[in-house]
């Protein structure tokens, strides 16, 4: 079972006891439009076959525990692993010192943030949309950890890439009236609107809470349908997981 989920494995030097992942759409039974490896209880696809695609996850991967699902609402709060009632608690972002819990968020563009500290102690997961972003969910997760950002690390997983996120105007000026430094982060279109690079907010964002050794970056959800949903490329479809426990 272990061979039929896909994975992408972190390139940041985590602690040995760090374990993180990112599912892909590939390894379950969900039908088109959520084929195959959606796991998110939130879309319109079956119950039934979300259930199969989390039991095959859990098992394929020998998780210790069923995953911390949140009931995301692209905001900022933040919620401890073990505080979390599985797919009701709302939250954008999870942490814990705990051995054998793990964090979870699910993504389909938004852009799923890693955090550990250097003694791999302390991990938090973050759902990062610009609504997020905006709101402060990176700030709010590194509040919750406690440990200075130099003594943290950081990895960005598979989002929209900056030349696929058109925004309006409001979504550069809900940046940029805060911090006038972000204004490289949104490139003009010939129609008036921006392309908005969520790596490069989420790197300013990490960055100011002092946070420097920042792995990861450069996928983009929307043009590898191969091996990532995207909301923004079909509308209807599914959710890839996050993953992030202690050992």
């Amino acid at each position: 079972m272990r061979d039929s989920i896909p994975c992408l494995i972190p390139d940041w030097p985590a602690p040995a006891g760090v374990r993180a992942l990112v599912t892909t759409r590939r390894g379950g039974v969900s039908e088109p439009p959520y084929a195959s490896l959606n796991l998110a209880a939130g879309t319109s696809d079956r119950r039934e076959h979300v259930a199969e695609n989390r039991r095959r996850l859990r098992l394929g991967l020998a998780l210790p525990e069923e995953p911390r699902w949140l009931r995301q609402v692209h905001g900022a709060g933040v919620v401890a692993a073990e505080q979390v009632r599985r797919d009701v608690t709302e939250a954008d972002a999870v942490w814990t010192v705990r051995s054998d819990t793990v964090c979870a968020v699910l993504t389909a563009d938004c852009l799923p943030i890693f955090l550990c500290d250097n003694d791999g102690c302390r991990v938090a997961l973050i759902h990062a949309g610009w609504r997020g972003l905006a709101a402060g969910v990176i700030e709010a997760a590194y509040g919750a950890l406690g440990v200075r950002g130099e003594r943290l690390m950081a990895w960005l997983g598979p989002a929209i890439g900056a030349h696929a996120f058109e925004v309006g105007d409001e979504v550069r000026t809900a940046f940029v009236a805060a911090d006038p430094g972000l204004g490289g982060a949104f490139r003009a279109t010939p129609h008036g609107l921006w392309l908005a690079d969520l790596y490069c907010l989420a790197r300013r964002r990490l960055g100011r809470c002092g946070v420097g050794r920042i792995y990861g970056g450069g996928f983009c959800t929307v043009t590898d349908s191969r091996r990532f949903f995207s909301y923004r490329r079909d509308g209807r479809t599914g959710r890839m997981a996050s993953l992030l426990w202690l050992t």
